[in-house]
């Protein structure tokens, strides 16, 4: 279809849909059915049984399933079918693992999804793009990737960047009238919007006229790159380990074997037990936690409001020590109210807070009415320039679009302005908002006919634009003692920490050309809007927990240095000491100036997003972990330098939420703390498994090792090798990836980026703790042994129950980096769970007759367990106590 060449008429008859209504919920169905969703066909999931055949893919597994197979043609068949089971229940748990991170990966790609604006039904709401279909009506602003190919209908000077289709970088202008030629090339279809694509500049409406494959960019996916699943740096720090740890258990376990052999022991006997010892020792189910400890960690963020866009960051997040976040809507509600009002040089107050419409306008103690020229043009110029749509929820207001234009809104409703008289104006253009001009205009036309601009934006960007102010009911001109009077108006409301927005109109006449630079100029100076924008309340505690975890919190804001200073006073940001520079500060000093004070700034006011790149480097040349905050275009290249790009979800744009590694789904500074305490537990997490799998491997190697240095008899056999690292290596290892954070975890400084997952004693505790629970095991089999040397079954029925009891007595220990006696073991119940799971394992193959002659079991009696748990407590309560 060649969409271009037709009229918005004849789309949509073609389409079946009125611009003006949207469609109907029977006909999305019907096209969903029809068309499929909104989305690019990617490449073909990895099926389920491979993901399971690939749990058998390593070396020592393999080799494993060849002596097993050499055992049972040797006649052992009940080790064979034994340690058969066994490797495929460890396969099947693996397996389960690898689909669990998965899914959360899935879920994760889900809620990060990108949303369209749609209209249906003659309403607007927000649906996830996937959900468009043909003939859908949607609106697009500055930041939003384009969600599927459209006809435009609607442009307020947009512009596109389509080098995702067409390589070219410069902007192309869009417009809304048909293209009578033929054959043009997509980057010449001016009137057309492009999957994929990007707002630049301006807004606009279109209806969806390509889904999915059908899209431009759908016909050239098949060229596209796929996505590369790419390894966060612990999992790559990890996978490294593992390779040294798999050489070091192939040394110790050949060790064994050698001295084993050396010993007498058969060669037979002894190459299966080192092979099953090699498999139990090393940790190749390491990378694999550690990827379901980061999915199961991502799932309790998202319960927090926090989306991981890239899981390397749940890492850096523990390293944070500096949070740059934006003022509006992050600290504060972005709930707007207009409170003071400025108009023919008169302070007017306004009452009523949030959205609601009953409220009044004093001059000092006496009630004004609204319909007083001066102050119903000033509420009339609000609400014609201006984006937002009040909708009734439940007999209450709330806001669609900008909340500052939604605060305007609101305070004409309050002054009697309604809807009615809105429809009385048109817009002839709108040039819009962005952050380098920090103003916004709209041309508007009465019922008369007669042609005006209404301008909005910061009173210093408007003011030195205005040649005129208006005096009672006369225009005159604005002379410097005027202009001072207006300015010290905008610093007594910035001294309320009252945001302020001045409006200025021009008249026009009807043969003017719009020309947008030409047209701001020569203004007329119509008053000043109050706002107050309210601290969120979890933030003053935020901004303290974040002090006491070494944390600093820096706001940024482009509201006047008075407005911030009042409110970062508020809510206990900045101290006595403290600095609070502006934008023209920043202007006038290098990176390297900058850097030399920044430790002692606080607040950055007046702040354009070009800043913000300023900002992030100055800190990270002084060494800082940085986490910066944004929604707009133009923040996108400060998050990316950022070590912690934080985009907002509500109000934050499509480019800067693909810049981020961390969307906040309520755009709320207190979900920033949330989310670092978070990622300081994943980490702790990960290093409390990795202490507890080595530790018990170690123990498992030198239990076999001083056994044969000694010249005993093997005192476990393969089969209850490979049980043991099943039943302690399996669950416990999870359950720790499921422990809530230590209460002291917000009360320590930040972890230096380059410190290893060995570091702070880590790896004294694995080592001590593994001797320990060797020299335990070793204990038990000796002494019951030496007693009863016809009875080797019974010995190493005693060594295997204490190596497996120490092991899960052990598991506790490693929640604290203090001592077992530190937290209650019950604080974590999944672990408790698996502990007693995995004891009911051991007690099956210990006293279940058909299974003891497969694991070489016997029945223990009370003695046996009196000498068994004393020694088994050991290891743990030995160092509880020297800790304490």
């Amino acid at each position: 279809m060649k969409w271009y060449q037709r009229d918005i008429e004849q789309i949509e008859q073609e389409l079946q849909v009125a611009s003006h209504k949207g469609l109907n919920e029977k006909k999305v169905k019907a096209r969903r059915e029809q068309y499929g969703p909104n989305e690019l066909q990617t490449s073909q999931k990895t099926s389920k049984l491979l993901i399971f055949l690939k749990q058998f893919q390593d070396f020592m597994v393999l080799v494993l399933l060849a002596a097993t197979l050499v055992a049972g043609l040797l006649g052992e068949y009940v080790d064979a079918i034994a340690i058969m089971v066994i490797v495929l229940i460890n396969g099947f748990i693996g397996f389960f693992q690898e689909q669990k991170a998965e899914k959360s990966l899935d879920k994760l790609r889900e809620l990060s999804a990108p949303m369209s604006h749609v209209f249906r039904d003659g309403a607007w709401e927000q649906i996830s793009s996937r959900e468009l279909v043909i003939g859908d009506v949607i609106k697009i602003g500055t930041g939003d990737r384009i969600p599927a190919d459209i006809r435009i209908i609607k442009s307020n000077s947009m512009e596109t960047e389509e080098s995702a289709l067409t390589g070219e970088s410069l902007p192309v202008v869009k417009h809304a009238s048909k293209i009578n030629q033929d054959n043009l090339d997509p980057q010449d279809q001016v009137n057309m919007g492009f999957m994929g694509t990007m707002v630049t500049r301006g807004s606009g409406m279109g209806i969806v006229v390509g889904t999915g494959m059908r899209t431009v960019m759908g016909q050239i996916a098949s060229l596209m790159a796929q996505t590369k699943q790419t390894i966060t740096p612990l999992e790559y720090k990890l996978r490294e380990l593992g390779k040294i740890l798999i050489v070091v258990a192939l040394l110790l376990t050949a060790m064994v074997v050698v001295v084993g052999i050396y010993q007498g022991h058969q060669i037979y006997d002894m190459f299966l037990a080192g092979v099953s010892l090699a498999v139990a020792a090393i940790p190749e189910g390491l990378p694999a936690i550690v990827t379901v400890a980061l999915s199961l960690g991502v799932q309790r963020m998202i319960k927090k409001k926090a989306i991981v866009r890239k899981l390397s960051a749940v890492e850096t997040l523990g390293c944070a020590s500096v949070i740059c976040s934006d003022k509006t809507g992050t600290m504060t509600e972005n709930k707007m109210t207009v409170k003071e009002m400025y108009v023919n040089g008169q302070s007017i107050q306004v009452t009523g807070d949030g959205y609601q419409t009953d409220g009044a306008f004093y001059a000092g103690k006496q009630k004004l009415n609204p319909a007083h020229s001066h102050l119903e043009s000033m509420l009339l110029y609000g609400m014609l320039c201006n984006n937002a749509i009040l909708k009734v929820k439940k007999g209450a207001y709330t806001v669609e679009g900008d909340p500052t234009d939604g605060a305007l809104l609101v305070a004409a409703r309050k002054g009697h302005l309604t809807q009615d008289m809105e429809a009385q104006y048109t817009i002839i253009k709108e040039i819009p908002f962005d952050s380098d001009r920090k103003r916004m205009s709209m041309i508007v036309e009465d019922k008369n006919q007669m042609r005006f601009l209404i301008t909005k934006g910061a009173p210093e960007v408007i003011l030195p634009r205005t040649a005129f102010h208006m005096v009672n009911d006369s225009r005159q001109l604005l002379k410097p003692k005027d202009q001072e009077q207006i300015e010290e108006a905008v610093n007594h409301m910035a001294i309320k920490a009252l945001r302020t927005i001045a409006i200025a109109i021009k008249p026009l006449s009807k043969d003017e050309t719009p020309d947008d630079v030409l047209l701001e100029k020569d203004l007329t100076f119509i008053g000043l809007y109050g706002l107050m924008d309210p601290p969120r309340k979890e933030v003053k505690q935020a901004v303290k927990d974040c002090k006491e975890a070494g944390i600093k919190t820096v706001m940024i804001t482009g509201d006047h240095a008075q407005t911030a200073r009042a409110i970062a006073d508020d809510i206990g940001l900045l101290p006595d000491d403290g600095l609070v520079l502006t934008g023209s500060d920043l202007n006038q000093m290098s990176v390297g100036d900058l850097e030399a004070i920044i430790d002692e700034v606080y607040v950055f006011a007046r702040v354009t997003p070009e800043h913000k790149l300023k900002i992030v480097e100055a800190f990270q040349a002084r060494g800082h972990i940085v986490a910066m905050t944004g929604d707009g275009v133009n923040d996108a290249p400060a998050i990316k330098a950022s070590n912690i790009g934080i985009s907002m979800g509500k109000s934050g744009t499509d480019v800067t939420k693909e810049a981020s590694s961390l969307i906040l789904m309520d755009d709320n500074f207190a979900t920033i703390k949330e989310a670092i305490n978070e990622g300081r537990n994943i980490y702790e997490n990960i290093r409390k498994f990795i202490r507890y799998l080595l530790a018990s491997n170690v123990g498992e190697i030198l239990v076999m090792l001083f056994a044969m240095l000694m010249a005993m008899p093997l005192p476990l056999v393969p089969v209850q090798i490979l049980w043991v690292n099943l039943v302690t290596d399996g669950l416990p290892a999870m359950a720790l990836g499921l422990d809530k954070a230590e209460k002291d975890v917000m009360k320590r400084g930040p972890r230096h980026p380059k410190e290893g997952v060995f570091a702070r004693g880590l790896a004294f505790k694995i080592i001590s703790r593994g001797i320990l629970i060797g020299v335990v095991s070793l204990i038990a089999f000796v002494s019951v042994y030496q007693s009863d040397a016809d009875n080797l079954v019974h010995a190493r029925t005693v060594a295997f129950t204490t190596l497996v009891m120490a092991q899960l007595i052990h598991v506790f220990d490693c929640r604290s980096d203090h001592s077992i006696f530190a937290r209650n073991p019950f604080g974590n119940l999944y672990l408790v769970f698996a502990v007693l799971s995995s004891v009911l394992l051991l007690l099956v193959v210990i006293y279940w007759a058909p299974l003891q002659p497969i694991f070489h079991t016997t029945g223990l009696g009370l003695m046996d367990w009196m000498l068994i748990l004393p020694l088994s407590a050991l290891p743990t309560i030995l160092f509880g106590f020297t800790k304490k």
